[in-house]
């Protein structure tokens, strides 16, 4: 289509979105240089060309204002100036437009201002556009990329990218944080670490991906430490379980010499090992073997030796009491006697760094149980008087035989008593058990008994006394 046959229209109503000169720069496409294929394209004063599926040299189709064809200045004049311009053709409306434009007298520059507006319009639209999107230097976790956004803050920027953030993942800047072009954004994904750092055992999380940096951010002096994985190991996602011994100052004291080590051992025998001591038979360790040792701990070794005794150990017998009305009030008869038991007992003797210790019971067996003794209790009142037996001296006589006390046993175990009664005459005058055990009261009322029965003679010695 020639520029002769080109239609101008006036400002497009509401509902139309408005043309500049024929030019939309919404559907406008840019043909690159030597392109192949069927292409379209209108230029800047309405012209169409088509090209060819040939490689074809591209054709710049821009001329400067002031070497425009005149007609093309009248129909930009005409599209900024005239409210509706009804569309004509021919000779005689090209004629009509020409007189318009000499009898106004335009020259060059009153032409070029509609097409500034059109430019100026075009290339604010654009500069607004270019003002929103940002260059954006995103990390996750490590992996860096650029990328062009919208976005206002950091966290509509990890939004449109699907980036999640959990409670232990490290976002820097703050999430908050607005955004400009050629900013830097970090994020650091959080893992846990279940650690078992000198025995004792946690979980804690870290934002780094191999161990060594780990432990360093957690604080764990790692210099002469025990690892249970390789320093370098990547962590991933999921974490991972590590032990952890630090090196300590353990003191060993043996044979009394002290030796001071440097150690990231897991148990006190372990140390022990390394402090080159050797245990032999019964030695010991002041804590247990298997514990953990701490920094600045001191384990003394115990040389011990030792054997065993064995004891053969009395087992005391118990006493039943029984109240019996036949005997005096007072005097008790052993009924049937007790008897030990008897209980074998095995003893550990130790000595320990050459000193002996109190011997420890370590085994103990009844070889024979103890049998009870039963004694009975007198409830019989005393006699107040012997017929024929009062006014004789009786205290006199009880000096002379056992000298006043009444438990007195002779050198033979065959008398007792304060007036020395064998155990037969002792039955026979109604005495339970032997005399000596009987009350003092009792052993009287029944020698007076005896006075009564034989007179003086049972006591040929001492006798006399009683008259005395």
């Amino acid at each position: 289509m020639s520029n002769a046959q080109f239609e101008t229209y006036g400002p497009s109503p509401a509902h139309e979105p408005p043309t500049y000169g024929g030019f939309d720069p919404h559907t406008a496409q840019t043909l690159g240089y030597g392109v192949q294929g069927a292409y379209e394209t209108h230029d800047a004063y309405g012209t169409y060309s088509t090209y060819g599926t040939a490689h074809v040299p591209y054709e710049d189709t821009y001329r400067p204002a002031y070497e425009a064809s005149e007609t093309a200045y009248e129909t930009a004049y005409e599209e900024a100036y005239e409210p509706v311009v009804r569309p004509r053709s021919g000779r005689r409306a090209a004629h009509r437009r020409r007189g318009r434009i000499a009898e106004r007298g335009d020259g060059p520059m009153r032409r070029l201002v509609p097409q500034a507006l059109v430019v100026a319009f075009l290339a604010g639209g654009t500069s607004a556009f270019v003002a929103k999107d940002k260059a954006i230097e995103l990390s996750v976790d490590g992996t860096p990329r650029t990328l062009h956004t919208f976005a206002d803050d950091v966290t509509e920027l990890l939004t449109e990218e699907g980036v999640d953030v959990g409670a232990h993942d490290v976002v820097a800047p703050a999430p908050d944080a607005a955004l400009s072009s050629g900013d830097e954004v970090a994020v650091r994904y959080g893992r846990p670490v279940r650690l078992t750092l000198d025995g004792q055992r946690r979980e804690v999380w870290t934002t780094e991906r191999t161990v060594e940096a780990a432990l360093r951010q957690i604080g764990v002096r790692a210099e002469g430490a025990y690892v249970s994985a390789s320093r370098s190991r990547r962590i991933g996602r999921e974490g991972l379980a590590l032990d952890v011994r630090t090196e300590r100052a353990v003191t060993v004291m043996a044979d009394g010499r002290a030796r001071t080590i440097r150690t990231n051992a897991a148990t006190v025998s372990e140390v022990v090992e390394q402090a080159g001591i050797t245990l032999r038979g019964q030695d010991a360790t002041s804590v247990p073997p298997e514990s953990f040792p701490r920094d600045g701990q001191t384990v003394t070794v115990l040389r011990i030796t030792g054997r065993k005794e064995i004891r053969d150990e009395a087992i005391q017998f118990a006493e039943q009491r029984i109240e019996d009305p036949s005997v005096f009030k007072g005097t008790e008869v052993v009924e049937r006697a007790g008897q030990l038991g008897l209980r074998r007992v095995t003893y550990s003797l130790r000595t320990v760094n050459g000193v002996r210790q109190k011997p420890r019971r370590t085994k103990s067996e009844v070889v024979r149980e103890p049998r009870t003794q039963v004694v009975k209790v007198g409830t019989k009142p005393l006699p107040t008087s012997v017929s024929g037996a009062g006014g004789l001296n009786w205290q006199g006589l009880a000096a002379c035989e056992s000298g006043g006390r009444a438990d007195a046993v002779d050198s033979s175990g065959t008398y007792g008593g304060l007036y020395q009664f064998d155990t037969h005459t002792w039955r026979s005058l109604g005495g339970k058990g032997r005399p000596q055990d009987a009350p003092a009261a009792e052993q009287t009322a029944r020698a007076k008994k005896l006075y009564v029965r034989q007179g003086a003679s049972p006591w040929p010695h001492c006798g006399e006394r009683l008259h005395g």
